[in-house]
């Protein structure tokens, strides 16, 4: 599910404690295209990541976190919904400030937009039943586990000796791991904490990430300023616990990464 890289509104309020808020003079010079209104791109049909709630309201992770962004730097969060294959270039004709939807930061990409840091770290993921005494990777030698048909973690769980059992879909590994036809399945850790706390499965992620990537958030060269304030913002979230809370009942953890990829400003 390293989405378009491997293959491929509304702010939560919350009680954060010592939180410094950017000053009104502060907040007009932060190169934006309308004053006091940060404009972010995103689909809004990438689950966990944006996607509708039932009344129509956008939700998600980048949702949530852009919003908090926003309400600490005294800024109107205004999402613009886009089709993915449009926002790099819309970015670059001044549509938006900032594309917020996820996006992996690779060095193509690095040469013709600004990262923020990363903000989340995801990568391939061991599944297995509650009940498993499977702890990690390095006990699937043997193992029959559930994989999506041609995707990279076919090799991945070959190459730890188990034996991958194709899938079409993860829905359809996930419930024959439920019913303990198979061993386990990997997925993408994001997509599949997110599907384990949607449904309530009886399944749990074991072991670390293999094969982790990070993701960014693009803006147009030329707005230090911007990309550093959401920087600063984004680690005092890290550092003060806000994000884990945001994201708990989508994902149940925090997903920022230990060693951000830097911007390159």
């Amino acid at each position: 599910m390293k989405r378009r890289t491997l293959l491929k509104a509304g702010a939560v309020a919350l009680a954060a404690p010592f939180v410094v808020r950017v000053s009104a003079h502060a907040a007009g010079d932060l190169e934006l295209l309308e004053p006091g209104v940060l404009s972010s791109a995103t689909e809004g049909t990438f689950p966990p990541f944006s996607f509708r709630k039932p009344d129509g309201a956008l939700d998600g992770l980048e949702m949530r976190i852009m919003g908090e962004i926003a309400d600490r730097l005294g800024l109107e969060y205004k999402p613009v919904v886009i089709k993915w294959d449009s926002m790099l270039v819309a970015l670059e004709a001044d549509q938006y400030d900032i594309v917020g939807n996820a996006m992996g930061i690779t060095p193509d990409r690095q040469k013709a937009v600004t990262f923020c840091d990363g903000w989340l770290e995801s990568g391939a993921r061991l599944i297995v039943h509650n009940d498993s005494d499977i702890a990690g990777s390095e006990q699937t030698s043997g193992k029959r586990l559930g994989v999506i048909t041609a995707s990279i973690f076919v090799p991945l769980v070959e190459g730890w000796g188990a034996e991958a059992v194709h899938y079409k879909s993860d829905v359809e590994a996930m419930q024959d791991t439920v019913n303990k036809q198979i061993d386990g399945m990997v997925t993408d850790s994001i997509a599949g904490a997110y599907a384990i706390s949607k449904a309530g499965l009886p399944l749990q992620p074991v072991g670390g990430l293999h094969s982790p990537y990070q993701m960014g958030w693009a803006v147009k060269k030329g707005k230090p300023k911007l990309v550093q304030a959401i920087n600063s913002t984004r680690t005092a979230m890290v550092d003060d616990g806000t994000i884990g809370k945001l994201f708990d009942d989508l994902i149940g953890f925090d997903p920022s990464p230990q060693e951000p990829i830097r911007s390159m400003l």
